[in-house]
């Protein structure tokens, strides 16, 4: 029975999360709609105190009226007593103790609405001040909310645009590896044909003034011209006199 117990307490942490979840996700929704519940309530609650002030009226000219048919009669029981009719001042007499019992009754139902009234008056002022509180506060909260949503959206592109370039340069970096181990290869490659071939050290002997069969503008010149101006030449060059 404890393991059935706890399982059923889970589900019901389960199901607790589950709801809150789900109010929380829909929060702002739920607060427009207990908003406008909150207004139909005010609504209502306006409605009934129109009744009671227009029974409250209504009592208040039936005790107008009592209080007319007083003075009317208090007139009529005079006369009657005038005359000596004092059955017909009896009963106009009732009928004003009647009237005044009447009035008594009806007096404190018209205080105990007035007062019922100012009560009802003051909540619903109240509750409407709450009411437009609350709706400009959900405004704040609701451009809040936009307002996050987009900044949420523009960091999230910003972190894949992040992405994006840490992943392109990654993929540069390892462009610019291929490329350089390739023209390695394609050097040693051409170093190992040059020493195949003995061109490398043809570069050698070429670099160093040796090669066999190597001229330079100089020595061209020195065998293009007559033999008469070699000798001139050979004259005016000591450096090349005593080496011949």
């Amino acid at each position: 029975m404890s393991i059935w117990r706890k399982l059923f307490t889970l589900g019901r942490a389960g199901a607790h999360e589950a709801t809150a979840a789900v109010v929380d996700a829909n929060a702002l929704r739920i607060l427009d709609q207990e908003i406008r519940d909150a207004d139909a309530a005010q609504g209502k609650a306006r409605d009934d105190m129109a009744s009671l002030v227009a029974r409250r009226r209504i009592l208040e000219k039936e005790v107008a009226s009592f209080r007319d048919q007083v003075v009317k009669y208090e007139g009529s029981a005079r006369a009657a007593v005038t005359k000596g009719d004092m059955d017909l001042a009896r009963q106009v007499a009732q009928r004003i103790a009647d009237l005044e019992q009447d009035i008594a009754l009806k007096e404190p139902q018209i205080a105990e609405m007035r007062a019922a009234e100012d009560q009802l008056h003051t909540a619903i002022s109240a509750t409407d001040r709450r009411i437009d509180t609350l709706r400009r506060e959900v405004e704040v909260v609701k451009v809040n909310e936009s307002v996050q949503r987009a900044q949420a959206s523009v960091a999230a592109r910003g972190a894949g645009a992040g992405s994006s370039l840490g992943s392109a340069a990654d993929s540069l970096a390892r462009i610019k590896e291929k490329q350089a181990i390739r023209g390695e290869r394609i050097k040693a490659a051409g170093e190992l044909e040059d020493r195949r071939t003995g061109a490398d050290l043809d570069e050698k002997l070429r670099l160093a003034g040796i090669l066999p069969g190597q001229s330079s503008a100089d020595d061209v010149l020195a065998r293009l011209a007559p033999p008469a101006l070699q000798i001139e030449q050979k004259a005016a060059d000591p450096d090349k006199t005593g080496e011949a």
